[in-house]
């Protein structure tokens, strides 16, 4: 489903967010260690949770996804998902407003990042706020999401089960 998720952002412009986070189910405990790598869940207050952070091309259709640990930084999202954007325009919210981790590589790229600056910079750098409005379709895509249980309720064990619910929730929602 990746290379499905791959071949739809290819001109589009691309969009981040790490808004999903998923309640893990007491039964996606006791998974065996040193199997499938790491749960991708992480211990909060509330209990173990998984945030799934998303990329989206322009029109809304889901073009990637990153499991990582609830209170994981959206930073860790963005490693791992930034370097298969071909997008020329990232659209992004303030939790990605990171100058060695996402700016610099985005300007390397020759890619034009849209992200507003966190409140406690130093430097308040300018952003187009018009076309960061456009982040809507983002916000749709990850309410479409929570729609199916798999992936609103995590009952998986290990990352990989769970991230082929999202993309097979993903896939019912890539027509529409």
């Amino acid at each position: 489903w990746a290379r499905v998720f791959a071949a739809s952002s290819a001109d589009a412009d691309a969009m981040l967010d790490a808004t999903m986070i998923v309640r893990a189910h007491r039964n996606s405990a006791g998974a065996r260690k040193g199997g499938d790598g790491d749960a991708a869940r992480g211990r909060g207050r509330g209990g173990l949770s998984t945030k799934a952070h998303a990329a989206t091309g322009a029109p809304g259709n889901p073009t990637g996804s990153h499991p990582t640990g609830g209170r994981a930084s959206d930073l860790a999202g963005a490693d791992a998902l930034l370097p298969d954007i071909g997008a020329s325009v990232v659209l992004a919210d303030t939790g990605y407003d990171a100058q060695g981790r996402v700016l610099a590589p985005l300007r390397d790229a020759g890619k034009t990042a849209v992200i507003p600056p966190a409140r406690a910079r130093t430097e308040q750098r300018g952003y187009d706020r018009d076309l960061h409005r456009a982040r809507r379709p983002i916000e749709h895509c990850s309410c479409r999401l929570t729609h199916y249980r798999a992936r609103s309720t995590r009952h998986d064990k290990t990352r990989r089960p769970f991230l082929a619910a999202v993309h097979l929730a993903a896939s019912a929602i890539l027509p529409n």
